[in-house]
């Protein structure tokens, strides 16, 4: 189940970052180039926080096959997403259900608290998005009012630990917390819950 997830993860992330550039109107090689960084940019970020190099895209080219199907798939069949809003978001949103389980994995292999491993599966799910927007001349959708994000993230993983006190079988527990991301975040879109917004208060105006 890890690896399954870690390779859906991989495709939809890859995916939603070559539709991105598409959006963009970036050239072939820098879809390419979004579609990579989308996909492993978070990942590669966590292995290097927890000290485990090579990181885990360069151990196997499986990955990169990975990589370059969701490119090829997005370059040839983008015509006929006529809703590529929509198609991104959902792509998106499953690269962050599945991402997420990840990071918490990896940092229970390394014998981390169970906060920092929340962290860094909020951190692998994230920080794809991050560079693919920051790339694409965006403001980084993990600092929009108007999606849950890391917010998801942070409770998918409360709630994978919480199921792992049930005694259920890790395969279930990882399948249950990611789909829970994907629908939390799918709700929180469609009925547009967000955290609050702290409005600083505006300047006095100055008399003449």
């Amino acid at each position: 189940m890890f690896y399954a997830l870690d390779i859906i993860g991989t495709f939809a992330f890859a995916i939603s970052g070559a539709l991105t550039a598409i959006n963009k109107k970036l050239d072939l090689f820098g879809v390419l180039t979004i579609a990579f960084v989308t996909a492993v940019g978070g990942g590669t970020l966590r292995d290097v926080m927890i000290g485990s190099t090579p990181v885990a895209w360069m151990l196997s080219l499986n990955h990169v096959y990975v990589i370059l199907a969701g490119f090829f798939l997005s370059a040839l069949f983008w015509r006929k997403l006529e809703k590529l809003r929509v198609s991104l978001f959902l792509f998106d949103t499953i690269g962050l259900g599945v991402f997420t389980m990840i990071g918490i994995e990896k940092g229970l292999i390394a014998g981390l608290h169970p906060v920092i491993c929340i962290a860094l599966g909020t951190m692998t799910a994230c920080f794809g998005g991050v560079i693919r927007d920051i790339l694409c001349n965006e403001i980084p959708v993990l600092f929009r009012k108007e999606t849950f994000y890391a917010t998801v993230c942070i409770f998918g993983g409360i709630a994978f630990f919480a199921l792992r006190r049930t005694g259920l079988n890790s395969d279930i527990i990882y399948a249950a917390s990611s789909a829970l991301i994907i629908i939390f975040r799918l709700l929180a879109v469609k009925f547009k819950w967000y955290l609050p917004v702290l409005k600083a208060p505006n300047p006095p105006r100055r008399r003449n």
